[in-house]
Order: structure tokens, then C-alpha cells, then sequence
């Protein structure tokens, strides 16, 4: 029986762990793949604290794992088939082992957002990506277009222009979310066209594999052709929650429900980073979660 099981190492499962061992807790972090989340696949972070140049994202993730470990901290790196939450002793089942805790720190992130036409699943890894720094070198020399108009959507734009010939960015707004200083840049690049306000209606291809674009003017209706081999949708999250749907409240867009001690509605439950309900998804921000999270477990365990 441990103290706490953490469920997912991106930022906020990092820094939850760090926290564990400083407080000396029993404790695992489960991982399915590698340790890092969404900030792993960005290739250039400059707003995380302490980095007058920034820093690439699978650097930062890779030291943050380093410093939990050389702390101590146990990492399983297996797939979590069931999660059991509503008992006071908390079951995680993973493909080998079920694995018990007084107290669970949900922390799986959220995967991208699908735009969910026709097609998309198809030409999955045939153009389509959601992952600009693990597929864009593929589309050296090569048209590309990037959907979305937040700040992964104007990154991946900015780290596209350095080899593709040209890049496309497409958003359904005529105003950018993304920072004012990655606009700035974005704006200043020759190979970096802008399309405002437009929506992709249909994916186009040729012998399986994207040839192009049709997208369509958010007002007049009105259609264009987007020339581009590879196509980047960067149009948002969805919390990754399938396991723990009907066991702990969520929110309308899915997110999990926490209070400013990222506690859940049930006892001993508590949510983290990109999963949670929170005003800003940002890794500085999945961090903070992460050491609050644990505060509020070993608040839980003394009551216990």
C-alpha cells in the first residue's frame, strides 16, 4: 500500500514526484512511454522560469526527470488499464500488476485535439501530424500548412520555416491567442503565410498521402486550395480522462474538476496539470500543480 500513486509523467507528474520524495512519501509514478508530456514534442520553451535562452522541451523534461530521480523516485513505465478511485484504498491496474495507494495524483495531460474530417485518421503519419518537432523534418524543402492559432500552433510554425519552403498558417479567427512576442516572429518570417479567418472543410490527397488544403473563408464561404505535402493540426486538447470518466467530476469541455488544492471530488483523489480545470495550460503552470497537488496528499494522509 503506498502513500500516493502518480499517474503520468509530463511536468506536473515531475514535479509531483520531486515533491514526494522531499516530503519522504511511499510512493510510484507511472509512465506509459517516456517521461516529459506534450513539453517533450516542443522543440523550443522560453517562457519556463530560469532559462535566459530557453530551452528545448525534451532537455527540460529529461532534467526534470533526473532531479526525481536523484531523489528517489520510483518510475514504472507501464500502460494503466483501470483505475478503482472511489474506495479508500485506491487500485491502479496496469498490463502486469495491480498496485495499491491511500492516494492517487491523476496527472495524464490531454492529447491533441482531432478537427474531424473526413479522412483525418487515414492520412494519420501520411501528412497529417499533430507534432511538429517529431514529424517536420520529413517536409524539408517541402509546402506545409499549420492549423490553429494558439501559441503550439504559431511554435510550430516558427520551428516549420527553418527547412520547409513554405509554410502556411491557417486560423478560423482574425485574431492570433498565441503570445504577442510569437507573433512578432512569426510575422517577420518570408516563407510564413498567413490565412485569416479561414477553416480547413477537406483534407486533399493523392495515392494515399496529402497532397493539399480546401480551406473556407469564415465569412464569405468562399474556398481556396492550400498547396502542402504536410498538414500540422495544432487545434487545441482533449484531457486524457477516459479512465476515470463517472468515477471523479469533470467539467463541460471534459477536464477534471479540482479546487485551489487541485482536489477532486472524491477523497484522496487529486488532479494535476493539463487534465485539471485551470485558467492557463503552460508547463510553469502544470508544475506549480504538481507541487500543490502533493501539499494537498500529505494534508489527506495526516488526517487519515
Amino acid at each position: 500500500m503506498k502513500d500516493v500513486l502518480i499517474i503520468g509523467g509530463g511536468p506536473a507528474g515531475l514535479s509531483a514526484a520531486i515533491y514526494a520524495a522531499r516530503a519522504g512519501l511511499d510512493f510510484a509514478i507511472i509512465e506509459q512511454m517516456a517521461a516529459g508530456g506534450q513539453a517533450a514534442t516542443t522543440q523550443h520553451i522560453e517562457n519556463y522560469p530560469g532559462f535566459a535562452e530557453g530551452i528545448g522541451g525534451v532537455e527540460l523534461a529529461m532534467a526534470m526527470q533526473t532531479q526525481a530521480e536523484n531523489l528517489g523516485a520510483p518510475f514504472l513505465y507501464e500502460q494503466v488499464q483501470k483505475m478503482e478511485l472511489l474506495g479508500a484504498e485506491k487500485k491502479i491496474i496496469t498490463e502486469g500488476q495491480t498496485l495499491t495507494a491511500r492516494s492517487v495524483v491523476l496527472a495524464m495531460g490531454a492529447r491533441p485535439r482531432p478537427l474531424g474530417l473526413q479522412g483525418e485518421e487515414e492520412l494519420r503519419g501520411k501528412g497529417i501530424s499533430y507534432c511538429a518537432t517529431c514529424d517536420g523534418f520529413f517536409y524539408k524543402n517541402k509546402e506545409a500548412a499549420v492549423i490553429g492559432g494558439g501559441d503550439t500552433a504559431l511554435e510550430d510554425a516558427l520551428y516549420l520555416a527553418r527547412f520547409c519552403k513554405q509554410v502556411t498558417l491557417i486560423h478560423r479567427r482574425n485574431e492570433f491567442r498565441a503570445a504577442g512576442r510569437l507573433q512578432e516572429k512569426v510575422r517577420k518570417l518570408e516563407n510564413v503565410k498567413l490565412l485569416t479567418p479561414y477553416r480547413p472543410v477537406a483534407f486533399e490527397q493523392e495515392d494515399g498521402y496529402v497532397s493539399g488544403l480546401t480551406i473556407e473563408h469564415a465569412k464569405t464561404g468562399q474556398t481556396e486550395h492550400v498547396c502542402c505535402e504536410g498538414i500540422f493540426i495544432a487545434a487545441g486538447t482533449l484531457p486524457q480522462t477516459q479512465l476515470v470518466n463517472g468515477q471523479v467530476a469533470l467539467d463541460e469541455a471534459g477536464y477534471i474538476k479540482t479546487d485551489a488544492y487541485k482536489r477532486t471530488n472524491v477523497p484522496g483523489v487529486f488532479a494535476a496539470g493539463d487534465i485539471s480545470t485551470t485558467p492557463l495550460r503552460q508547463v510553469v503552470t502544470a508544475c506549480a500543480d504538481g507541487a500543490v497537488a502533493i501539499s494537498g496528499v500529505e494534508a489527506f494522509l495526516i488526517q487519515q
